[in-house]
């Protein structure tokens, strides 16, 4: 038998991320029952799926637990990635914009 035992976790916290992640399913689920629509809608629908989504990539596969460094190789893309959407949504809708001023006469 080895000597070393493995880093323990207290129970409390998945208990508690658990409790919160069930929190923001009913509030994604009343979006819904509300029946809210347009952007309002879709953004707090997001809001919540990426907010379920880093407690569970924090807690429950350990990333709050690990270094910096590795925290940085995993966010940095996903940022990276999320900035290039923005910036190509923008664009298009610019490019759409200039199409409707100049071609619907």
């Amino acid at each position: 038998m080895s000597d070393t035992a493995g880093q323990q976790h207290p129970i409390g916290i998945y208990l508690k991320v658990w409790l919160l992640l069930f929190v923001f399913s009913t509030l994604s689920y009343l979006v819904d029952w509300y029946q809210l629509q347009g952007y309002l809608r879709w953004s707090l629908i997001l809001l919540f799926m990426f907010i379920k989504a880093g407690f569970i990539v924090a807690i429950f596969m350990h990333l709050s637990w690990e270094r910096l460094a590795l925290k940085y190789v995993l966010g940095l893309p996903i940022l990276a990635i999320c900035l290039l959407i923005l910036m190509m949504s923008i664009e298009g809708d610019y490019t759409y914009l200039t199409r409707h001023i100049f071609f619907d006469r």
